[in-house]
């Protein structure tokens, strides 16, 4: 870890892992939500509408590992000062805002047929839509911070209090009473029949890669500022 720290490793291992993992995870996603839309029978209770299952799965997910990557990040940071590790939390909050508001939006969608409503206040879709205004604050926090010349303490501070609430996510269709159906997926079993398991796994396979791609991409572009800053900064000494 300490030695990908290193800004000029992290470039020579990143301009051939991003283009890599992105054009892999476009296709092993498109491949999966293609195997889901037209190869996958309905399901006997849901019918037709479980085909929204392969987007809105793999969202949730990410959204929740977005923030674990924030938090991850945010705590190499504090503790070690790794000096791209702050640059990774914010490279890893724009795809998992963006994979959190695919899955309120989706499952908004799949809840309207399924349960007979667009939106319910319960735990499971609360807690999901407050991840997204963690998000939210998040990149308001860190885009002021890299604006105005703060200390980048304050959004890893904030990025590590924010992942208290991925357990609530987690496990809150298990503490309350809700109309979100139990965890499908757990340790060691499923209760997801092969038929939607195989090609659920795909997709949540091909979007992780397009989603790391998306973060080493950001991380290149985010460390390519900073460095034409500090030239910029540089000339600017120089001719003074």
């Amino acid at each position: 870890m300490h030695g990908f720290a290193n800004p000029k490793r992290f470039l020579s291992l990143a301009r051939w892992l991003t283009p890599t993992m992105l054009a892999s995870g476009l296709v092993l996603a498109a491949v999966a939500l293609a195997w889901g839309l037209w190869f996958v029978p309905p399901d006997r209770l849901m019918g037709e509408t479980v085909r929204i299952l392969f987007l809105h799965v793999p969202a949730a997910w990410l959204g929740m590992g977005g923030w674990a990557a924030i938090a991850v990040a945010s705590a190499a940071f504090l503790v070690w000062r790794h000096p791209l590790a702050a640059l990774a939390a914010r490279a890893a909050a724009v795809p998992g805002m963006v994979f959190t508001a695919v899955c309120v939006a989706t499952g908004s969608i799949w809840g309207r047929p399924t349960w007979g409503t667009w939106w319910v206040w319960d735990g499971r879709l609360t807690s999901m839509l407050v991840l997204l205004f963690l998000y939210f604050g998040y990149l308001a926090l860190a885009q002021a911070v890299a604006r105005e010349g703060g200390s980048s303490r304050i959004p890893a501070i904030f990025g590590l209090v924010g992942a208290i609430n991925i357990p609530i996510i987690n496990r809150s269709v298990v503490w309350w009473n809700s109309l979100h159906q139990p965890p499908s997926i757990t340790v060691g079993k499923s209760a997801i029949d092969s038929q939607f398991l195989a090609p659920l796994l795909v997709a949540v396979l091909g979007f992780s890669l397009v989603f790391g791609g998306v973060v080493l991409a950001r991380m290149r572009a985010l460390l390519g500022d900073i460095q034409a800053d500090a030239r910029l900064r540089r000339k600017a000494g120089e001719a003074a």
